[in-house]
């Protein structure tokens, strides 16, 4: 049992176990004295051993932050993006707080206050990255610390499901659209990404040796998830495929070759050209996932031609016409 007493105005707690050098610290408060004493009990007896724990007195989660960003990050595919989220939280209030004195609270009032400022998706990567770092502190810097803080607060949660599809003439509207534009592949693009459900990504890194002419098929080597896959290509894809590499340079090897800025700048360039609000590109992939629903493939064939691997992302990204599935029923 750990000994509690005031000294000197201060409350000291001390740790014996036998088989280590007795432990100590003073604290302003009993409460913290008595949280200081359970925690270092714990690591005892999960340990067989009391950690040192001064490095946590002298390292700040921005350190943490900094040496994650220099090592973990740029072996990540999403390394640009991360590297601008961390960038972030270095500056934040929270990333001068020492290991020793961060706590639950802390975290809660970091999310808190970034939920007033950014959507719950932001607030839930940072809280993400918080909780990465803390782990990889753990298990491989070899810090002593006694848990990972951040799994003990809630996150927020996420409620920005879109169900945007084309509607009217809309898709229309738009091929035509690209045709009085500049880049002489935007509607082949667009057509590649209605017909397949092909994340942005995905689309410009295509090489045309990623494409099989003989067997009509896609295939990416890595995605977002981490894995390849083979995207089946419709009548309608092939042709557009076929027809653009008739006039693309004999020697160019990426069939969009565009940056994703550059396909932002001509997609909100194209909606004010032929009068479309609230459409984003990413809600081509809605519309393209929920075709190939419509056109009769099952969830398995669906999660095969889209990458999705949790069936319950598949469920947010299919919004099925009514009337079609009436004629289904029919």
């Amino acid at each position: 049992m750990a000994t509690i007493r005031k000294l000197r105005g201060r409350w000291q707690a001390q740790v014996r176990r036998r088989g280590m050098k007795p432990r100590a610290k003073s604290f302003d408060s009993k409460v913290e004295a008595e949280k200081w004493a359970r925690d270092l009990e714990t690591q005892v007896d999960r340990f067989g051993a009391a950690p040192d724990t001064k490095i946590l007195e002298s390292t700040t989660l921005g350190a943490l932050l900094e040496r994650y960003q220099r090592e973990i990050t740029p072996a990540k595919r999403g390394a640009v993006q991360e590297d601008q989220r961390i960038d972030v939280l270095r500056r934040h209030d929270l990333s001068h707080r020492t290991l020793i004195g961060l706590s639950q609270q802390d975290i809660a009032i970091f999310r808190d206050e970034r939920l007033a400022s950014v959507a719950p998706s932001t607030a839930v990567r940072e809280m993400a990255i918080l909780s990465h770092v803390l782990e990889v502190a753990i298990r491989d810097w070899g810090l002593p610390l006694a848990r990972n803080v951040v799994k003990l607060v809630r996150r927020p949660v996420i409620r920005n499901e879109r169900c945007r599809r084309l509607t009217g003439n809309e898709e229309q509207r738009l091929l035509e659209g690209c045709d009085g534009g500049q880049i002489p592949y935007l509607r082949t693009l667009v057509t590649v990404a209605i017909e397949t459900g092909m994340r942005r990504g995905e689309i410009l890194g295509l090489q045309w040796s990623d494409i099989s002419h003989d067997r009509r098929v896609i295939t990416l080597t890595m995605t977002k998830n981490g894995s390849g896959r083979e995207v089946p290509l419709s009548p309608r894809a092939f042709d557009a495929l076929n027809e653009w590499k008739s006039r693309s340079e004999v020697d160019q090897s990426s069939v969009f070759p565009m940056t994703p800025g550059a396909l932002e700048q001509a997609w909100r360039r194209l909606l004010i050209r032929v009068g479309i609000t609230g459409l984003r590109f990413h809600d081509l992939r809605h519309e393209g996932v929920s075709r190939l629903f419509e056109r009769g493939l099952n969830v398995i064939e669906v999660s095969s031609i889209s990458g999705h691997k949790e069936l319950r992302m598949l469920k947010r990204y299919t919004h099925l016409s009514a009337d079609d599935l009436v004629t289904r029923l029919s």
